[in-house]
């Protein structure tokens, strides 16, 4: 097969025609006592205590034990600002799969887009790393076959560290070039060879490409500051990890509940892998050999009596909630091309048309309207009334697919995993960061952690706190979108149970309420059996809810959650029993997070991720974390892939660094050899001292140029150069003075002289260099 000869010849011909290339099977904490309730009830807004970007689960699949109501399948619908702002890419006809090399291609080009790639243009990442010479024509078509093929290559075999070697196998050897540029950047953007497979761990232990670089100060260890770490040691720089807290893992929590021989792992924050496809925590979990549990689709309702929800009903609400936000979707669509920067609450807008329809009027659906509300503000951490209209959905474009799935013994295990090895001090809580030319200095504990550059992976609501002092302040367009963007609540309950009594296929169910204002209080449980390794159950609180439940004691709130399940299972002969153990979150209340995760609030927008994600103080301070992250915020796997993308940052400005410091030290050399060879021959030495006069001036009030030369075995070279600038008279002065000490002395006691290296002479000593030198003879 020939290489492509002009823009028109088609780009399936970079890749060889051998089957080399692998087909990819898988795109990828107070104890309470209580009278009443013998069981332990945690709760952990202290140590124990840690919320999201809890990933928001589709909703599932069940099956109770006794005859219940009729199962529905319920996913949040949140995907209107794809049908406002789409991706062309996306809608191209694709041309027709003629070959198996064309299927493959296919193949590729999805498990690309899977992990973010556009289809047939380059991100902007690549295009600050000159992947290729020239924007648009046959090199980009070329170079974005190769880089999905090497992609898919690695994605079909996570367990291996993918070589630049193997990667050229498979590809026409005069697309090397391509194949350099594609690889570099999938490696140091962490899209291939990252992870935990003993032979990725293996290679990551040093340098890839031997090169020593920067001291670099993480705060936080969180999965963003964890993965970013581990990305660093790899790429060759010096890191050290401040945690306010005991452990690593930030606001994924996963507690070990047990008692009365059952035993469980409860995560407590962040706990649904949100779309496997691409999602590099699925790769993670290959690699560690997890299996990952479906998290069903189906989620049946109970009324506030325990009974069912009438099916036709629960089908007649659910579908007028989504016709309401169509509708939603449409007004906003022609607000935002009349009026510009516009915007209402969501919340408000749905009520306005929910009135103007007539929609849910009745009793039951007013409360089944109210549990998608309560569902939707679980999504976002945020009440309605705080959600922007235009923009609340605008990750939707970028939304991972596949399956939403839990991992058996909970996310902790990768957490583990990836603090494992890693310089991290804990109880370092960090009061300041200081930063400047010379770099950054952190000061966490009474303790000062000097680097070139730190990365601060902290929630946006310790930022919103202020709880870390920024020297100098941060930009206030930094500070803006910090207080513009939203940062909301979710609660959990975690019971362990001596026995699973609402049935062992169960996944999901939910609960209505007839207060509004309570409508997220335990609105959806979960079912955790198949995979803690024990009878749990989980009840979520969203909403003005979990900001209230906050206020309430842990007893107080577990009993009502037992009130709910048996209104739900004794109707049905099903005995619902103290549970052994029960555990209640505090997110909002925890120092280290202010909230669970983040949302776009009203007159927010997508933007203020992409601002909070800038460096500040020419690329001294970086930042990372799920709030950072525009295309995947409020999500572990955001928090994951913000961690790479910056160590790729600071990979670049390291590298800019070095370049500035190698023409610098060009300059110094050629600086230092001119200076030598002025002295070759001084008007005046004495001792260490040699002095060149003014050319143009016999005053002894002129400028001398002195230099004195130190010597030393613990000198890197043989000698140190200073110089400095005094008068003619005072040059002689010092020739008359007995010893270089008495000379130094008064030097800087009479004379009031501070020597200096060749780079700090004043532009009065450059101005009478210059003079001497044109003088001298050539």
């Amino acid at each position: 097969m020939e290489p492509p000869q002009d823009t028109s010849e088609n780009p399936n011909d970079v890749l060889s025609d051998d089957d080399s290339s692998p087909e990819n099977t898988n795109p990828d904490d107070q104890e309470i006592p209580s009278t009443t309730l013998d069981p332990p009830i945690s709760d952990t807004q202290d140590e124990s205590s840690d919320p999201v970007p809890d990933e928001q689960p589709q909703n599932t699949n069940s099956n109770p034990a006794e005859p219940g109501p009729p199962a529905r399948k319920r996913r949040r619908r949140k995907r209107f600002f794809t049908e406002l702002i789409a991706n062309p890419s996306f809608s191209k006809n694709r041309r027709p799969r003629i070959s198996g090399l064309a299927r493959e291609m296919d193949t590729e080009a999805l498990i690309a887009i899977s992990v973010g790639f556009p289809v047939d243009s380059l991100t902007e990442e690549e295009i600050e790393a000159n992947v290729v010479s020239r924007i648009g024509g046959q090199e980009q078509a070329n170079y974005i076959v190769v880089r999905n093929h090497i992609l898919a290559r690695w994605r079909s075999n996570v367990s291996v560290w993918l070589t630049l070697e193997h990667a050229l196998e498979s590809i026409r050897a005069e697309h090397k070039n391509l194949v350099n540029a594609a690889y570099n950047f999938l490696l140091e953007h962490g899209y291939i060879n990252f992870g935990l497979a003993p032979a990725v761990k293996e290679a990551k232990l040093k340098s890839f490409d031997g090169v020593e670089r920067a001291n670099v100060v993480i705060v936080g260890a969180g999965l963003s500051g964890l993965v970013a770490a581990r990305q660093l040691v790899s790429m060759g720089f010096k890191v050290v990890i401040l945690e306010g807290r005991t452990r690593p893992g930030g606001r994924v929590k996963t507690r070990k509940m047990k008692g009365d021989g059952v035993v469980a792992a409860a995560d407590l924050g962040g706990s649904v892998l949100t779309g496997i496809n691409g999602n590099p925590l699925g790769v993670l979990a290959r690699q560690m050999g997890l299996p990952l549990h479906k998290v069903r689709d189906i989620c049946p309702l109970y009324l506030p009596d325990g009974k069912a929800v009438d099916a036709d009903v629960d089908s007649r609400i659910e579908v007028s909630f989504n016709q309401l936000l169509d509708r939603v979707c449409k007004l906003r669509h022609s607000m935002i091309e009349e009026v510009k920067s516009v915007d209402v609450p969501l919340g408000t807008a749905l009520e306005a048309f929910r009135s103007v329809y007539k929609v849910a009027e009745d009793s039951q659906e007013s409360m089944l309207l109210n549990w998608h509300l309560a569902n939707l503000e679980y999504a976002n951490a945020s009440l309605m009334a705080n959600l922007s209209m235009a923009y609340w959905d605008q990750d939707d474009p970028y939304e991972m697919g596949g399956d939403h799935c839990f991992i058996p013994g909970g996310n902790e295990r990768f957490v583990r995993a990836l603090a494992e090895d890693l310089p991290i001090f804990y109880g370092r809580t960090v009061q300041s960061i200081r930063y400047g030319i010379d770099g950054v200095r952190v000061y966490a504990g009474g303790q000062e952690f000097c680097g070139d550059m730190a990365l601060c992976t902290v929630p946006l609501g310790v930022l919103k706190k202020g709880s870390i002092e920024f020297v100098p302040e941060l930009p206030q367009r930094k500070k803006d979108a910090i207080q513009r963007l939203g940062f909301g609540l979710l609660n959990k309950v975690a019971m362990l149970f001596p026995y699973n009594f609402w049935g062992g296929e169960i996944d999901t169910f939910g609960h209505l309420t007839e207060d509004p204002s309570m409508r997220g209080e335990f609105f959806l449980f979960y079912s955790y059996s198949s995979v803690s390794g024990g009878p749990l159950l989980v009840a979520l609180v969203a909403g003005d809810a979990a900001i209230k439940f906050e206020l309430m004691s842990p007893v107080e709130s577990v009993k009502r959650v037992l009130n709910i399940l048996r209104g739900i299972f004794h109707p049905k002969g099903i005995v619902v029993p103290d549970p052994v153990q029960a555990v209640c979150t505090r997110w909002g209340k925890d120092r280290f997070t202010y909230g669970s995760y983040s949302h776009v609030a009203i007159g927010s927008s997508g933007d203020d991720y992409d601002i909070l994600a800038e460096s500040v103080g020419d690329g001294r301070v970086f930042f990372a974390g799920e709030a950072t992250n525009k295309q995947y915020p409020a999500t572990m796997h955001g928090a994951f892939l913000s961690g790479m993308r910056e160590a790729a940052n600071m990979l670049r400005v390291a590298r800019r660094r070095s370049l500035i410091l190698s023409d610098k030290v060009i300059n110094d050399l050629e600086k230092c050899d001119t200076l030598n060879k002025l002295f070759e021959n001084p008007d005046l030495t004495f001792g260490s001292f040699s002095a060149l006069f003014d050319p143009h001036s016999n005053d002894v009030g002129s400028h001398a140029f002195i230099r004195v030369k130190f010597h030393g075995d613990k000198l890197n070279s043989s000698h140190l150069c200073l110089y400095g600038l005094i008068t003619k008279k005072q040059a002689i002065q010092l020739s008359e003075m007995n010893g270089d000490g008495n000379r130094m002395n008064s030097l800087h006691r009479d004379f009031g002289v501070k020597l200096v290296g060749g780079k700090g002479l004043s532009n009065v000593a450059e101005l009478l260099i210059s003079r001497i030198k044109a003088a001298k003879p050539t």
